[in-house]
């Protein structure tokens, strides 16, 4: 709860938030007047939310350069700079082009020291923050049949490993539901639960799709591309 009322405070400071999760992003306007602040998401199906009230100060860079990565590797390279993640935005990855938003307030930091991103030297280029409004999250559309909706029973089809591997991947703090480190193998997967599991991605629980006549289920989950 702190980092929930550190955002709240800076809002009756007159500031705005850092980046936010869906689940936090959701806690403060369950707790605030939704009516007083606005509202920033740079498209639809963004992973990050800022409120603000009436500045907003954030930055959206093309990262130019002459070769492939992922969004791990830039990702990567910002917390290796000991930037707070919490400060960085959505990093978006589409067709051989990357950019990622940031908090107006490291800008000038990461301008002089992000010079390099997995051996390859890059170039930062400034663009309005609603240049990418109209982009849309690609997702692959995975369909599995699982016995029980337990999170160690799901995630072991959907990444075909055993339960076993499952619950010492639990231990080891490798998955997270909904951004929350996930502590219980028994937890039930609900409707729209983002699942992430490090080093394989980041998944959204659709739902049902049907009951088997071995009373399994069908199950639907988008896999973020």
């Amino acid at each position: 709860m702190y980092f929930i009322e550190k955002n709240i405070n800076k809002l009756k400071r007159g500031e705005q938030t850092l980046f936010l999760n869906e689940i936090e992003y959701k806690k403060i306007l369950s707790i605030i007047s939704k009516n007083t602040y606005n509202i920033f998401y740079p498209f639809i199906d963004s992973n990050k939310y800022i409120i603000y009230k009436e500045r907003l100060e954030i930055k959206l860079y093309e990262i130019i350069l002459n070769g492939t990565i992922k969004h791990s590797d830039i990702l990567g390279s910002l917390l290796s700079l000991n930037i707070d993640e919490h400060l960085i935005g959505d990093i978006i990855c589409t067709n051989n082009r990357y950019y990622m938003y940031i908090s107006s307030s490291i800008s000038n930091y990461i301008e002089t020291n992000l010079i390099k991103i997995k051996n390859y030297n890059i170039k930062l280029e400034e663009l309005d923050i609603n240049y990418l409004k109209d982009y849309q999250v690609e997702y692959e559309k995975i369909n599995i049949i699982v016995s029980s909706l337990r999170s160690d029973n799901l995630i072991s089809k959907l990444i075909k490993t055993s339960r076993d591997i499952v619950k010492d991947m639990i231990k080891d703090k490798l998955i997270r539901i909904n951004y929350e480190l996930l502590n219980k193998s028994s937890y039930i997967i609900k409707e729209n639960d983002i699942i992430s599991i490090r080093k394989y991605g980041k998944y959204r629980f659709i739902g049902i799709i049907k009951e088997t006549k071995k009373d399994n289920y069908l199950i639907e989950v988008n896999k973020y591309k």
